[in-house]
Protein backbone atom coordinates (compact mmCIF):
# COMPACT_ATOMS: atom_id res chain seq x y z
CA UNK A 1 0.00 0.00 0.00
CA UNK A 2 1.49 3.07 -0.96
CA UNK A 3 1.07 6.82 1.63
CA UNK A 4 -1.55 8.06 -1.28
CA UNK A 5 -3.59 4.71 -0.99
CA UNK A 6 -3.65 4.70 3.09
CA UNK A 7 -4.42 7.93 2.77
CA UNK A 8 -7.39 7.61 0.60
CA UNK A 9 -8.60 4.75 2.73
CA UNK A 10 -8.85 6.17 5.70
CA UNK A 11 -10.80 8.84 4.13
CA UNK A 12 -13.01 6.63 3.00
CA UNK A 13 -13.11 5.26 6.43
CA UNK A 14 -13.97 8.47 7.81
CA UNK A 15 -16.37 9.20 5.31
CA UNK A 16 -17.99 5.73 5.61
CA UNK A 17 -18.09 5.39 9.37
CA UNK A 18 -16.51 8.27 11.25
CA UNK A 19 -19.37 10.73 9.87
CA UNK A 20 -16.62 13.26 9.88
CA UNK A 21 -12.70 14.11 10.66
CA UNK A 22 -12.53 15.52 13.85
CA UNK A 23 -11.43 18.74 14.88
CA UNK A 24 -7.19 19.46 13.93
CA UNK A 25 -6.52 19.98 17.71
CA UNK A 26 -8.25 16.97 19.03
CA UNK A 27 -6.44 15.17 16.68
CA UNK A 28 -3.31 16.89 17.90
CA UNK A 29 -4.25 15.70 21.44
CA UNK A 30 -5.40 12.27 20.15
CA UNK A 31 -1.70 12.00 18.15
CA UNK A 32 -0.43 12.86 21.53
CA UNK A 33 -2.20 10.13 23.12
CA UNK A 34 -1.16 7.46 20.89
CA UNK A 35 2.08 8.09 20.85
CA UNK A 36 1.99 8.09 24.51
CA UNK A 37 0.49 4.35 24.27
CA UNK A 38 3.22 3.79 22.15
CA UNK A 39 5.99 5.10 24.19
CA UNK A 40 4.47 3.01 26.81
CA UNK A 41 4.85 -0.55 24.87
CA UNK A 42 8.59 0.58 24.27
CA UNK A 43 9.60 1.72 27.14
CA UNK A 44 7.80 -2.00 28.76
CA UNK A 45 9.13 -4.07 26.21
CA UNK A 46 12.94 -2.31 25.55
CA UNK A 47 13.22 -0.26 28.41
CA UNK A 48 13.38 -0.98 32.67
CA UNK A 49 9.77 -0.83 33.35
CA UNK A 50 8.11 -3.91 34.10
CA UNK A 51 4.36 -4.53 32.78
CA UNK A 52 1.38 -4.21 35.06
CA UNK A 53 -1.26 -6.66 34.17
CA UNK A 54 -3.06 -4.61 32.19
CA UNK A 55 -0.14 -4.03 29.82
CA UNK A 56 0.01 -7.92 28.82
CA UNK A 57 -1.81 -7.51 25.82
CA UNK A 58 0.07 -4.35 24.14
CA UNK A 59 1.19 -4.94 20.84
CA UNK A 60 3.65 -2.74 19.34
CA UNK A 61 2.43 -2.66 15.74
CA UNK A 62 -0.99 -2.02 16.86
CA UNK A 63 0.12 1.28 18.90
CA UNK A 64 2.68 1.88 15.82
CA UNK A 65 -0.31 1.63 13.32
CA UNK A 66 -2.56 3.77 15.61
CA UNK A 67 0.13 6.71 15.41
CA UNK A 68 0.08 6.07 11.71
CA UNK A 69 -3.78 6.43 11.42
CA UNK A 70 -4.03 9.31 13.60
CA UNK A 71 -1.33 10.99 11.29
CA UNK A 72 -2.78 10.32 8.17
CA UNK A 73 -6.39 12.17 9.34
CA UNK A 74 -4.20 15.25 10.03
CA UNK A 75 -2.57 15.29 6.50
CA UNK A 76 -6.25 14.60 5.22
CA UNK A 77 -7.54 17.33 6.90
CA UNK A 78 -5.06 20.09 6.38
CA UNK A 79 -4.81 18.88 2.60
CA UNK A 80 -1.41 17.74 3.28
CA UNK A 81 -0.05 14.61 0.32
CA UNK A 82 2.36 12.38 2.30
CA UNK A 83 4.17 10.93 -0.51
CA UNK A 84 4.89 14.48 -1.78
CA UNK A 85 6.15 15.25 1.82
CA UNK A 86 7.86 12.33 2.73
CA UNK A 87 9.33 12.63 -0.66
CA UNK A 88 10.57 16.32 0.20
CA UNK A 89 11.81 15.33 3.68
CA UNK A 90 14.00 11.98 2.46
CA UNK A 91 15.96 14.36 0.15
CA UNK A 92 16.37 17.13 2.83
CA UNK A 93 17.73 14.62 4.81
CA UNK A 94 20.00 13.16 2.37
CA UNK A 95 20.94 16.68 1.76
CA UNK A 96 21.94 18.24 5.15
CA UNK A 97 23.27 14.53 6.55
CA UNK A 98 25.05 12.85 3.47
CA UNK A 99 28.13 12.65 5.78
CA UNK A 100 27.19 13.68 9.07
CA UNK A 101 26.10 10.13 10.48
CA UNK A 102 29.35 8.71 8.77
CA UNK A 103 31.38 11.11 10.67
CA UNK A 104 29.87 10.48 13.66
CA UNK A 105 32.85 8.86 15.84
CA UNK A 106 29.57 7.92 18.23
CA UNK A 107 27.85 5.59 15.85
CA UNK A 108 30.96 3.20 14.99
CA UNK A 109 31.59 1.54 18.00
Amino acid sequence: MTLEEAQNQVDEWIKTYGVRYFGELTNMAILTEEVGELARVIVRTYGEQSCKESDENSNLADEMADVLWVLICMANQTGINLTEAFEKNMQKKTERDKTRHLENNKLTT
